[in-house]
């Protein structure tokens, strides 16, 4: 090394999650915004989908038995990771991968954060059941970020959905799936009053609420580009609040943009059109 050059290492986050090729979900939007955001995406698909499970019809690839290669080919490369995010989560099996690879790659500075993709407005996706659900509560024990919805939330903590849950239930439920580990948690997506709200609660700190006025119909992938932008930001070192709330207007900003643009609401957010809002 040249005299007075400073190696600085690239930063990576190995993201754990489902693939689908249309549809702009899952990886498909973790990759841009994590790169948009000088962070390099390490990809570790749970399954590959020709498109997402929204529309009428799909077809899919299950990536379970795969996903070990994963653990063996990168520790022949001594890789290493600033973080590790899971999202999609199809079986036990894969659950299971996830503390395999935290045990092979999570350091002590290494993030672990937790999209735990599993429904919305009180009833699980088709993929779901109501086992694999509460297995995905194994995760609260490493999570240092959790991203749900409300209704993951309730399943996390093992109560019952409320959509007109009060902020005080929210801070409850908040505390309780944070417990574990003491992740910092930011529950998304609430409709209140022609707002979308997003809860936030860090363990020590006030609990933070960011509201965006709701555009349109919901989304596909929304939660995917919340919790990429979540991710980018944990790893850059920026405070977390500051991040819920950059995270809401950028989903804001993709959503309007893909109103302007006659974006199918299946086709999620067209982040291509405003991905520079992320680059510092």
């Amino acid at each position: 090394m040249k005299e007075g050059i400073v190696c600085i290492m690239q930063r990576k986050a190995a993201v754990i999650n489902d693939f689908s090729s249309y549809g702009r979900c899952s990886l498909a939007v973790a990759i841009p915004v994590l790169a948009a955001m000088k962070v390099q995406c390490c990809a570790v698909p749970t399954a590959i989908f020709t498109n997402h499970t929204g529309f009428p019809s799909y077809s899919w690839t299950d990536y379970t038995a795969h996903m070990d290669d994963y653990i063996r080919e990168w520790l022949k490369l001594g890789l290493s990771f600033d973080a590790v995010q899971s999202g999609f989560l199809g079986s036990k099996a894969q659950i299971d991968f996830v503390f395999r690879f935290l045990k092979a790659f999570r350091s002590p500075g290494t993030i672990v954060a937790v999209d735990p993709v599993m429904g919305d407005y009180g009833r699980l996706y088709s993929t779901y059941d109501r086992e694999l659900a509460e297995g995905m509560r194994r995760l609260l024990d490493v999570a240092d970020i959790l991203t749900p919805n409300l209704t993951e939330a309730c399943v996390l903590a093992g109560c019952d959905y409320d959509p007109e849950i009060s902020d005080a239930g929210l801070l409850a439920l908040a505390k309780t799936i944070s417990e574990p580990n003491g992740a910092k948690v930011v529950i998304t997506g609430m409709q209140r009053d022609g707002s979308l709200l997003n809860f936030a609660y860090e363990r020590g700190k006030a609990p933070f609420v960011h509201c965006e006025s709701k555009i349109g119909e919901d989304r596909s992938g929304t939660g995917d580009v919340f919790s990429s932008v979540i991710l980018g930001d944990a790893i850059n070192g920026v405070d977390f609040a500051e991040s819920v709330a950059k995270a809401s207007r950028f989903v804001a900003s993709a959503v309007r943009k893909s109103e302007e643009l006659g974006v199918g609401h299946k086709e999620g957010l067209a982040i291509e059109e405003v991905l520079g809002e992320l680059i510092a």
